[in-house]
């Protein structure tokens, strides 16, 4: 058992004796890295959202948070390496204040979460609904020379939008990109893309609608339909 274990320091000596110094010159670096600390801005991201469920907000919510660690970790840190998680399994429509702690915060090995700010961040909720809504095409230009407007004809004539309830309820209608009926003479087809004022609220299939736009002599008593 002694012959085993003299031959096991002593094979390799060189080899197992280099390792050692760059072990404790990786250590002695590592301990006197000088430390530092910065400020970086995350995103804050959602687990568990129930379903039908929306939060109230056009802009993510993102907080401030102050690290500290020593300077060669924080120089290599990634964006995707600092992560806050908020569990929303127990959201339900109305107001909501969540805690926000530097507990909750995922950071690399070695980096310390000093600060977070907000503190807290305030949402609201509120449920999903679709409904219909009819699509007002916007035309804009004149006809060509003699002639004058008399009917728009849009197809399909509504589209499902999607969003907050509250918000989905307050739009009236889908609005058309412009367009430009300069020159026509007659009938023309235009595609063009449907959108909701509301960004909360988005149009469920989203995709070009058809606008025929027809026009006849101003000498008729025809009217725009």
């Amino acid at each position: 058992m002694i012959s085993r274990l003299w031959h096991l320091l002593v094979d390799n000596s060189a080899l197992k004796l280099a390792a050692l110094i760059i072990a404790v010159l990786m250590w002695y670096g590592v301990a006197h890295d000088p430390v530092s600390e910065v400020s970086v801005r995350v995103p804050v991201e959602f687990s568990h959202p129930p379903k039908n469920m929306e939060y109230i907000t056009d802009v993510l919510p993102q907080v401030q948070i102050r690290l500290r660690g020593p300077v060669r970790e924080l120089r290599q840190l990634q964006p995707e390496s600092i992560r806050l998680i908020l569990d929303l399994r127990n959201a339900t429509p109305g107001e909501r204040t969540f805690d926000i702690t530097p507990e909750q915060i995922q950071v690399p090995h070695d980096i310390e979460v000093m600060e977070v700010t907000p503190g807290r961040l305030h949402m609201t909720f509120d449920t999903r609904t679709t409904r219909q809504v009819p699509v007002k095409p916007r035309v804009v230009g004149t006809p060509a020379p003699g002639y004058r407007l008399v009917s728009i004809v849009v197809t399909p004539a509504v589209l499902n939008i999607t969003g907050p309830s509250r918000h989905v309820n307050a739009v009236e209608n889908a609005v058309t990109d412009a367009i430009d009926d300069s020159g026509v003479a007659g009938q023309a087809s235009f595609e063009t893309m449907p959108y909701v004022a509301d960004p909360l609220v988005h149009v469920s299939a989203p995709g070009p609608v058809r606008v025929i736009v027809r026009t006849q002599p101003s000498s008729s008593k025809a009217g725009v339909q």
